[in-house]
């Protein structure tokens, strides 16, 4: 799952200089290893999708096994973890900690350590990725061991300054919960494609249409690899 420097420019299509540049000055996430950077794929993901960087396909491609079973449907999830209106907090914190209380976890998980790993991820850098917009995830899902993925959809009660790159204040959030790194890169990939697709920003501004928003998504995977002018 480690990526050199070279591997990581050919997945963000730029050169491995401005990759160089990203490490030292842009927050981009890599460990030196006898004098050479290595990245890790799950950190690339998460650092380009927060700068709505583009990646090539092939980074989703990984190596651990999913027991066989088919990736789920970014819309599946979505249907599982539920979409919540008006949901209070005043800063990241308490935001979170309302999260955290409607993610419907299992009886055996602590919800104060879910609120923990989430915290410790905002902490390492922001999860807002823009227009208003945050994606709290855990950083290593097999932390948690869910027996299935969500994705959680909360409209907040008031906006929330989440540190985004943009300056402006959060008011949607989207939680990724997932038992597998595998899964967790799947449904971050493709909630950042739908992201950048104008059907769901445009859902997105007319808060808590729950079927509408439902809808839209299963258009938006319906239409991935079609040629669509």
């Amino acid at each position: 799952m480690q990526l050199r420097a070279s591997d990581a420019a050919q997945a963000l299509n730029v050169d491995e200089k401005t990759v160089l540049r990203w490490i030292r000055h842009d927050k981009l996430p890599a460990e030196q290893i006898r004098g050479d950077y290595h990245i890790n794929r799950v950190d690339l993901l998460e650092w380009a999708t927060e700068r709505g960087i583009k990646v090539h396909p092939s980074l989703y491609d990984l190596d651990d096994t999913n027991d066989g079973k088919p990736l789920p449907l970014l819309s599946q999830c979505l249907e599982a973890g539920g979409i919540h209106c008006g949901v209070p907090g005043n800063d990241v914190p308490s935001v979170l900690q309302q999260v955290v209380n409607l993610l419907n976890l299992p009886d055996e998980l602590d919800p104060d350590f879910v609120l923990q790993v989430l915290l410790a991820r905002e902490a390492m850098g922001t999860t807002a990725v823009g227009d208003g917009i945050a994606i709290p995830h855990v950083r290593n899902p097999l932390l948690l061991r869910l027996p299935m993925p969500k994705v959680s959809l909360c409209f907040l009660g008031q906006p929330v300054d989440f540190g985004a790159l943009d300056g402006k204040p959060v008011q949607i959030l989207f939680t990724i919960t997932s038992p597998t790194v595998r899964t967790h890169l799947h449904l971050l990939s493709k909630l950042a494609y739908a992201l950048r697709d104008d059907r769901l920003r445009q859902v997105l501004k007319t808060p808590c249409q729950k079927e509408l928003i439902l809808e839209t998504l299963r258009e938006i995977e319906a239409d991935i690899g079609r040629n669509i002018p």
